[in-house]
């Protein structure tokens, strides 16, 4: 969701971009981006090898030949313009629900910033352009499918590309307009593409590395917020808080564990209901409970993987060729998507075992066996009458069931293409879409543990819970009535979930939140 917060121009020189630089330009309308001045030379050193190539008659890939399995046909220099605007046309056969302008203008800016590193051959207008469009907010119409991950994002970055020449559609004031008609409204002028420069637009991983950053820092947000729904739980149904010693987690000392066993163990400081049954009799919990630093912690040595991949990615040329300033053109492969197509993997696993073992918690909060709670906490009211938060639960096992099947990783497959020149594809733009929805399942699995679990503590007698998650709980009461009969809940858990991904959720314990022992 866009928002329009004050903030200072971002400069971009190919090298410094970082994964939150990303997130506040695609999330924030106002956002400004520059080309910053020590990347004009670069570029036009990269421009100057291109011109050099065209005067040769030498025969370059990309620069005057055709493409892809036509890439041994030569093109003359009277064509090469021409060549180049066909290119585009004919690549921008994208399909499926048309991108968010947060994941356009994050595509934009990653698009701009590698060919600000001075390696594509491109004019600096090339740039200027693109940024020129993003500081608008001209945002291409652009399909979600169609990509394969392997010359990159041709068919999303072609309907991207398409708007820069006056062509395709794009969005300008919340209007959908013809581009042309988009860019003129804006003050634009459309591009008239050189030599190279399609090429340059098109071959790369932007859309797949767009998305997979934007779900990459909320992942990170739903690993704080998983840890204190696991803690909450803990404490609705009277858990252990030993297994978070940290004698143990430095037994077995995976960062991950270390940090998540530290966390929750911060979150159920100064526990009254834990006092109240120190001397109970029941001796371990489930493994829902218990090896909540093994799991959560697992998870979070995969998002930190998938952090340090995007990082680089972002800061990287990914077109073909690359134009190096001493003259060499190197057709290679930096454009397939691979690096990329395997961290959405790894982002979807961790996304789907936290939903997976926070259904596990649901449960347990719904069976009284475990929790001595009234069944599906509807013990306030009439039991058989009312059903409480059975439903609840279904609706979470329902995402977590979906997140398996999209768990199952797109990169193996591969569908040779271009008369078999391109054998092999990373299926990255799949993976990163599907990483997205279980983004978004997952985040609705936590929002209903969360609910689930608050309405559990009602029933401790008064005993207040820890400090951290008394904060939690108070600040879902502020939004979400305890039950007192059968209501609809899904606006509830809705609610729950928005104030997860916005952050104010877990805003009143960034203090303890932080993974140090």
């Amino acid at each position: 969701m866009l928002q329009n917060p004050p903030t200072r121009t971002l400069e971009i020189n190919g090298e410094t971009l970082t994964l939150e630089a990303v997130r506040q330009v695609a999330l924030n309308e106002t956002a400004k981006v520059a080309l910053a001045a020590e990347s004009l030379e670069k570029i036009e050193a990269s421009r100057r090898v291109v011109e050099n190539v065209l005067a040769s008659g030498n025969t370059v890939y990309g620069v005057n030949t055709g493409f892809g399995a036509l890439s041994s046909v030569t093109i003359s220099n009277e064509q090469v313009d021409q060549l180049q605007v066909n290119l585009v046309r004919s690549h921008a056969a994208g399909t499926g629900v048309i991108l968010d302008f947060s994941t356009v203008r994050a595509m934009m800016l990653l698009r701009a910033n590698t060919l600000a590193k001075g390696f594509s051959g491109v004019r600096p207008v090339v740039v200027e352009t693109l940024l020129a469009m993003l500081n608008a907010g001209v945002y291409p119409k652009v399909p979600s499918k169609g990509s394969l991950g392997a010359s990159g994002d041709l068919a999303p970055l072609a309907h991207m590309t398409l708007v820069l020449i006056g062509e395709g559609e794009a969005f300008y004031q919340n209007e959908c307009l013809p581009g042309a008609e988009a860019l003129k409204r804006a003050g634009i002028q459309p591009l008239t593409l050189k030599a190279k420069e399609g090429l340059a637009l098109l071959n790369g991983t932007q859309m797949m590395t767009a998305i997979g950053t934007l779900a990459l820092l909320e992942a990170e947000t739903l690993m704080a917020a998983a840890e204190v729904a696991g803690a909450m739980t803990i404490e609705a149904v009277k858990g252990s808080q030993k297994p978070f010693d940290a004698r143990v987690a430095n037994a077995r000392p995976h960062v991950g564990h270390v940090e998540s066993a530290a966390v929750v163990r911060r979150l159920l400081q100064n526990s009254r209901i834990n006092e109240s049954h120190r001397d109970c009799a029941k001796v371990q919990d489930a493994y829902s409970l218990r090896c909540i630093p093994q799991v959560h912690g697992a998870c979070r040595d995969l998002l930190a993987s998938v952090r340090r991949i995007l990082e680089v990615e972002i800061n990287a040329a990914t077109d073909n060729p690359l134009v190096f300033p001493n003259g060499d053109v190197i057709s290679q492969g930096n454009f397939h998507g691979e690096p990329v197509a395997m961290a959405m993997e790894m982002l979807a696993l961790a996304l789907a075992e936290l939903g997976s073992i926070s259904e596990r918690r649901i449960d347990k909060l719904m069976n009284p066996v475990f929790s001595e709670l009234p069944a599906f906490l509807a013990g306030k009211f009439q039991e058989g009458l009312n059903s409480g938060m059975m439903i609840v639960h279904y609706a979470a096992a329902s995402l977590v069931s979906e997140n398996k099947v999209l768990a199952h990783p797109a990169v193996v497959d591969t569908i040779p293409t271009s008369n078999d020149k391109e054998d092999h594809v990373s299926m990255g733009a799949t993976a990163a879409c599907k990483a997205a929805q279980m983004l978004k399942n997952t985040r609705w699995v936590l929002a209903a543990e969360l609910l689930a679990a608050a309405e559990g503590l009602e029933y401790r007698d008064g005993l207040q819970p820890s400090d951290g998650v008394w904060r939690v709980y108070q600040q879902i009461r502020n939004v979400v009535p305890a039950l007192t009969a059968d209501r609809t809940l899904a606006g509830d858990v809705e609610t729950l979930a928005n104030l997860i991904q916005d952050g104010s959720l877990l805003a009143p314990i960034q203090d303890l939140l932080q993974p140090t022992a």
